[in-house]
């Protein structure tokens, strides 16, 4: 069967280096374990020594170089978008996070040209799209939300004038999923997360990607309640203990810095100062946008949709892996904080996809990590209950539809 390279007609996001987004990864994310049973226990060294090469990497990864095929060819970029063409009517959406053909297309590259569609397959969004919903969710009252959202779609979207107006795109989809889901507390990384799936896909789809992506991940973050926050941040804190003791010193030691209590204090109120593991997870809610350059974004989204929040940790650890001589540089926690949010370029390694396999290559349980979330998440969801006589837990089931559906 033929297919035609398709160039993506959408407006794209320039970018500050050429993507490597066809090279080749060749890992599977699981395969690198620590030995000891809890994600607690770690190697301290891990951190800032240099990484074990994976007999299943190609020599030109593992080393961190691009590989020796051009990842800018045009007869690998169609055989890529060849196989995914013919995968995704094989694999059923909701199948689609199990399946281990996916898992390697998505390792080997995701041509651009695809992308948006690949995103859909994995959120499973048709599933959830209801035809005529979204126009009907447009049409109610503007959220109180409304100017901030306008605000910030020109504020992280610049030279995307599309996204700006106020009965643009962006504003049209948020307005809808908060009209549709009252209880989220709007935030402005909602705006950076919805801005980058309009960029790739047509509106009503990006919205459902959202809604999909939001109610299977992210739902939490942006709740009243904080405790989907205290418990990965207590998980991504002793993830950094394990893997870099130093660096856990100088964050939480020589800054004296309290993770429960800049959580509390730094995400609800959104105040820029104060550093430790919940700046990080400032960009877990908003998936690395403005971290990390384009290219390198969506490399990391393929992957998040198949894998989950797990993934996050792993990246998150892979910053500190890449800026750790800065950290232990720095003099001060607005210092540290600049090279967590905003890691400078030439501490990245050279492509998306080498950054991607040191990711892939942070010794991590994922199942403990899973495991452990679901524990802590029940202690401090008791906890929470008894101080508050019996509230609600970590998330509603709010869900306002169009009554004509």
């Amino acid at each position: 069967m033929d297919f035609e390279l398709v160039k993506p007609t959408l407006p794209q996001v320039s970018l500050g280096r050429s993507s490597q987004e066809s090279s080749h990864v060749g890992r599977d994310a699981d395969a690198v374990y620590l030995d000891s049973p809890s994600i607690m226990q770690g190697d301290a060294a891990s951190m800032h020594s240099s990484a074990p090469r994976s007999p299943m990497l190609p020599d030109a990864i593992s080393s961190g170089t691009p590989p020796v095929e051009s990842p800018t060819s045009i007869d690998a970029h169609r055989q890529r978008e060849v196989r995914w063409m013919a995968l995704l009517p094989m694999v059923p959406p909701s199948q689609a996070r199990r399946n281990k053909k996916v898992k390697r297309l998505l390792l080997d590259g995701v041509p651009s040209s695809v992308r948006y569609l690949v995103w859909c397959h994995l959120s499973d969004s048709k599933a959830r799209a209801i035809p005529g919903v979204y126009a009907q969710l447009g049409k109610r009252q503007r959220v109180p939300a409304f100017s901030d959202i306008e605000k910030d779609a020109k504020t992280y979207f610049p030279d995307q004038p599309q996204l700006h107006p106020f009965d643009g795109p962006l504003v049209s989809l948020l307005q809808a999923y908060l009209n549709m889901v009252p209880d989220i507390q709007y935030s402005s990384g909602l705006t950076s997360i919805a801005g980058h799936l309009l960029l790739l896909s047509p509106e009503e789809d990006a919205f459902w990607i959202f809604a999909s992506l939001m109610d299977a991940h992210l739902r939490p973050y942006f709740s009243a309640n904080t405790i989907q926050l205290e418990v990965d941040a207590a998980l991504l804190s002793k993830a950094i203990e394990a893997n870099d003791p130093i660096v856990c010193k100088k964050l939480y030691v020589t800054f004296s810095i309290s993770p429960s209590a800049i959580a509390k204090s730094w995400f609800v109120s959104i105040c820029t100062s104060g550093v430790s593991c919940f700046l990080i997870l400032h960009r877990f809610s908003t998936l690395f946008v403005g971290t990390l350059p384009v290219d390198y974004l969506h490399r990391v989204w393929d992957v998040f949709l198949y894998e989950g929040v797990t993934l996050l940790f792993r990246v998150g650890l892979a910053l500190i892996q890449c800026v750790r001589h800065l950290l232990l540089q720095a003099t001060s926690e607005e210092a540290a904080m600049e090279y967590l949010v905003h890691p400078p370029l030439a501490c990245l390694p050279s492509t998306a996809d080498a950054f991607l396999n040191q990711v892939l290559m942070i010794k991590l349980k994922d199942d403990d990590v899973r495991k452990q979330r679901i524990k802590m998440e029940a202690q401090v969801k008791r906890q929470t209950q008894s101080r508050t006589n019996g509230s609600s837990g970590m998330q509603t089931a709010s869900i306002s539809l169009p009554k004509t559906f």
